[in-house]
């Protein structure tokens, strides 16, 4: 078989394969040249999903006659005025988009120049351009791409329905506009507006008209900074949180990626506070010098490529912790908006509009077994301090008047006024009342008493009679090796044995007697190899202290005294994560008086 030179037209189309497999794709990459224009207005319209016609249609700086015919033509761009392929400043720069889209497509392209004032127009089909003529369009640029994929039929087949394709157009322009809030984007979808976000200088106001009212009120600010990278955004309150990470963006330099290590650390940083089946909502913008990272791995740069990678994680997984450490007990008002919406009667509506809807959900049961062996009948040895309970068994019914603190009501969780049920306290704040559920708020408070007992004093060691050898590749074992210092601190002891063993000398006691070493050797090692740290065993020990927690709270049933309520929300007020217990579900629901007068027809 000899070696040939295939044509342009079909490098082209090869090309549009791996840089366009979809409508959304062009719209993105078309999108993405209109930002770099400098445009302040995007307007796109799509038929048929973007099978049929996508418009785009900007008021940026335009192209003059000649920029306007190498546009269409491979690798040619404005955006990469060096050849440093890793100081990149624009979002796009391979200069493949154009040509790709137009070896597929029927594509005309007007644009008016700012700098000459001079308009142009040009057509493109199946990858033949014509010669640039003049034209009367008024400013900036504005892209026809009809029938998507006509030259390569084929490929239509492995389009989905065209409702399928219209919302991932959608998706692709609502992460753009997260990015560049000042900028005003307006979708329309066969004649119907979809998406029409004005301009505003607000980054979380785009959010907010993105997300929903739930998650600007609720969600925290996050700021970070650290040897040239920062970190911005929101993200929300671990009570707001969602069946799956689809409501997670992440950016890089402006550029919406989907990176397994970014959300890893997402997963990390909430690990302590949110159920592994619940995904919390958040947007966080990465910002990091050119240097510092490679965007040019992937054709449709989705994913990319850190250069201290450690670095990178540290500070996302530190400054997530922190805002959700300086949230303190607070808790998402979506729970109390549930709670208002329950109370209502059907049908029910208020002259300030529908009632909220209703979100339903089934609790995640407590994790009852752990990968590595041990249950609670090993753990029993560890010598913690106990945790006092706050509630005694055979406390007496508290009457109402001898409950009340009115001097406490000034506090943020109010004063209480009374048990239902023995678990619910109700407490009456300066403007409203607190629901609380006893069971899942002392579970939170033993659980955060655990940690700290165990950051004082260290993880216990439970030495092995004889070492225990696994057996894994060099490589795998030089990476876990280079965490020994790190796993000695979680109570986990290796050493190198010969040609890519690991000899175990040492495991958490908390594991038990009946852990899998092995396992827990085996996985640690994939955590190294696809997230870079040994994270997971954190995780397992602070889900063990979690389950320990729930045995030895304060169960249901007992009752208390108007003392022990109050003492119960003084500690919730100073304890860390308070507002939720340890799988995610919240401790406590807060009703304004404006709420509860809105129920009865007050207001």
């Amino acid at each position: 078989m000899r070696i040939r030179y295939l044509p342009d037209i079909l490098v082209n189309q090869i090309a549009a394969g791996e840089v366009i497999e979809r409508p959304a794709a062009a719209v993105k990459e078309l999108v993405e040249n209109a930002i770099d224009a400098g445009a302040t207005k995007i307007e796109i319209d799509i038929r048929n999903g973007g099978k049929s016609l996508i418009v785009i249609n900007d008021d940026g700086h335009g192209m003059n006659r000649k920029e306007l015919s190498a546009a269409l033509d491979r690798h040619a761009t404005s955006k990469l005025p060096g050849d440093d392929l890793l100081n990149i400043k624009h979002l796009g720069f391979r200069g493949e988009a154009l040509p790709s889209i137009g070896a597929v497509a029927r594509v005309k392209i007007m644009t008016h120049d700012r700098e000459s004032g001079e308009a142009w127009e040009i057509t493109c089909e199946g990858g033949k351009k014509s010669e640039p003529s003049p034209s009367a369009h008024p400013k900036g640029t504005k892209i026809e791409v009809r029938d998507l994929f006509y030259a390569t039929p084929a490929r239509l087949k492995f389009l989905k329905t065209e409702r399928a394709e219209a919302m991932a157009v959608k998706d692709t322009l609502t992460r753009l506009s997260m990015a560049h809030p000042n900028i005003a984007f307006r979708l329309t979808n066969d004649g119907k507006t979809s998406l029409n976000l004005p301009a505003l200088l607000d980054p979380q106001g785009r959010l907010a008209a993105i997300l929903g009212r739930e998650f600007g009120e609720n969600s925290l600010s996050i700021e970070a900074e650290r040897e040239g990278m920062t970190l911005s955004g929101f993200a929300g309150l671990p009570t707001l949180h969602r069946g799956t990470s689809q409501y997670q963006y992440l950016f890089v330099n402006g550029r919406p990626v989907r990176d397994k290590l970014l959300h890893g650390c997402v997963r990390a940083a909430y690990s302590d506070v949110l159920h592994g089946g619940r995904h919390p909502m958040l947007a966080l913008f990465l910002n990091v010098p050119g240097e510092q990272v490679d965007i040019n791995v992937h054709p449709a740069k989705a994913e990319v490529r850190f250069r201290d990678p450690a670095m990178v994680r540290g500070m996302i997984i530190s400054a997530l912790k922190h805002a959700l450490h300086a949230g303190g007990f607070q808790s998402s008002s979506s729970v109390a908006d549930r709670a208002l919406d329950v109370m209502r009667p059907e049908g029910y509506t208020n002259n300030n509009g529908p009632s909220l809807p209703m979100h339903r959900g089934s609790a995640a049961a407590v994790p009852r077994s752990y990968a590595y062996g041990g249950g609670m009948g090993e753990v029993q040895h560890m010598q913690f301090q106990a945790f006092s309970p706050l509630m005694s068994q055979t406390a007496p019914a508290a009457k109402m008047e001898e409950v009340h603190d009115p001097a406490a009501q000034n506090f943020p969780l109010g004063s209480a006024r009374a048990q239902l049920h023995e678990n619910y306290i109700v407490a009456q704040t300066a403007d409203g009342l607190v629901i609380v559920d006893g069971h899942a708020a002392h579970e939170r408070l033993v659980y955060e008493r655990f940690k700290a007992q165990i950051a004082e004093r260290g993880i216990e060691k439970q030495g092995l009679l004889s070492p225990e050898i696994i057996e894994l590749d060099e490589q795998q074992s030089a990476l876990l090796l280079e965490h020994t210092e790190q796993l000695s601190k979680l109570g986990l002891e290796i050493e190198p044995f010969g040609n890519g063993a690991i000899a175990v000398q040492s495991v958490p006691a908390i594991l038990g007697g009946k852990a899998n070493i092995r396992q827990l050797i085996l996985d640690l090692t994939d955590d190294v190899l696809e997230r870079g740290d040994v994270q997971n065993l954190e995780e397992k020990i602070n889900e063990i202290l979690s389950t320990m927690a729930c045995h030895g709270s304060a169960r249901s049933g007992r009752r208390m005294n108007g003392e022990e309520m109050n003492a119960l929300l003084r500690q919730m007020e100073q304890t860390p994560h308070s507002g939720q217990c340890n799988h995610g579900r919240p401790t406590y629901i807060e009703l304004s008086l404006t709420d509860i007068e809105k129920l009865f027809g007050r207001r």
